[in-house]
C-alpha cells in the first residue's frame, strides 16, 4: 500500500510542470484586422510644358522692295607681277553671311520698313549671269530682269533691288580684280603690298514691267568725293601678313573675314540711298 502511495506521488510530482507549462486556452479567436485598404494611387503631375517660343512674325502686307543679294559665297585671292603671266587668281568658297549683311544694310538705310522682304531664289540660277556664253552680247536669259522674272512670280514686289559682284580693272594696270576679294601686288618677295576689294553692283528692276529702273547720277557727288582722295582708304589697306598663303586659308581668316564686311558695309551705306530714294 506505501508502494503505492509513493508511486502516485511520484507520477503527480512529474505531470505538475506540464501542466504549469502549457499556455492557457484561449477563450475567444482573436478579431483578424480588416484588410488595409490600398492607397489611392495619385496622379502624376502634369509635367510643365517649356515656354513655346513667340511665334515670327507672318510677313504681312505688300512688299514694297524685294531684296536679292548674289555676292555671299566666292572670295577671290590674287597675285600680281610687274607682267601678266605673273598673275595667279583663285576662288575661294566661304560662308560669311555677306548675303545677310546686304539684307541688313538695305534693312537699316529703309529704316526697317516691314515692306522690304528677303526674296530666296534657286541655287544656280544666276550661273547664265555670271558666266554667260558671249561676253558682248546676252542671251536674253542670261539678264537679270529675265532671272529674277523665273523665280519671283509669286513675290508680287513694287520693286526688286539685285545685289551682285562684278569684274574691275585694277586702276594704273591691265589687271582684272573680280567681285570681292583680296590682292597683293610687287616684285618677287620684296615691295610687295596688299589690299581687299569689293566690287558690288545694285541693281533696281520694277516688280511689274521687270524693266531695269535706270540711275545714272547715283550717288555722283560721294563717288566723285572719293575720286579726289589723295591716300588710299584705309578700308582698302591690308598688312601683308593677312594676305592668305595657301589661297584656301581664306576662309578660316576671321581678320579677312571682318575686314571684308567692313568694306563692304561701307561701300553699301554710301550706295544704297541713291537707290532707295523714291521717284
Amino acid at each position: 500500500m506505501l508502494r503505492i502511495a509513493v508511486s502516485l506521488i511520484a507520477l503527480l510530482s512529474l505531470l505538475t510542470p506540464a501542466v504549469a507549462q502549457t499556455p492557457p486556452a484561449t477563450t475567444a479567436p482573436v478579431a483578424q484586422s480588416a484588410p488595409q485598404a490600398k492607397p489611392v494611387a495619385k496622379k502624376a503631375a502634369p509635367k510643365a510644358k517649356p515656354t513655346a517660343k513667340p511665334p515670327v512674325a507672318a510677313e504681312s502686307g505688300p512688299c514694297r522692295l524685294g531684296v536679292i543679294s548674289v555676292i555671299g559665297d566666292r572670295y577671290s585671292v590674287q597675285k600680281f607681277g610687274i607682267t601678266i603671266f605673273e598673275a595667279e587668281a583663285s576662288e575661294v568658297p566661304i560662308d560669311w553671311g555677306l548675303d545677310d549683311l546686304v539684307f541688313a544694310r538695305v534693312r537699316a538705310a529703309t529704316n526697317n520698313d516691314p515692306g522690304v522682304r528677303r526674296i530666296a531664289y534657286p541655287k544656280g540660277v544666276f550661273e547664265p549671269f555670271y558666266n554667260p556664253k558671249t561676253i558682248l552680247i546676252r542671251d536674253p536669259g542670261e539678264r537679270l530682269p529675265d532671272i529674277v522674272r523665273s523665280f519671283t512670280a509669286n513675290a508680287n514686289c513694287e520693286r526688286y533691288l539685285v545685289a551682285t559682284t562684278f569684274k574691275a580693272e585694277l586702276p594704273n594696270s591691265h589687271m582684272t580684280l573680280n567681285g570681292i576679294g583680296t590682292y597683293n601686288q610687287g616684285v618677287g618677295g620684296i615691295l610687295r603690298h596688299s589690299h581687299l576689294f569689293a566690287n558690288v553692283a545694285i541693281t533696281l528692276i520694277d516688280g511689274r514691267s521687270y524693266e531695269e529702273i535706270k540711275r545714272p547720277f547715283v550717288n555722283f557727288g560721294a563717288n566723285f568725293a572719293a575720286s579726289l582722295r589723295l591716300t588710299e582708304d584705309p578700308l582698302n589697306k591690308l598688312d601683308n601678313s593677312l594676305f592668305p598663303d595657301p589661297p584656301a586659308a581664306a576662309s578660316a581668316s576671321a581678320a579677312l573675314r571682318e575686314r571684308t564686311r567692313a568694306l563692304i558695309t561701307d561701300r553699301l551705306d554710301r550706295g544704297l540711298p541713291g537707290y532707295l530714294k523714291e521717284e
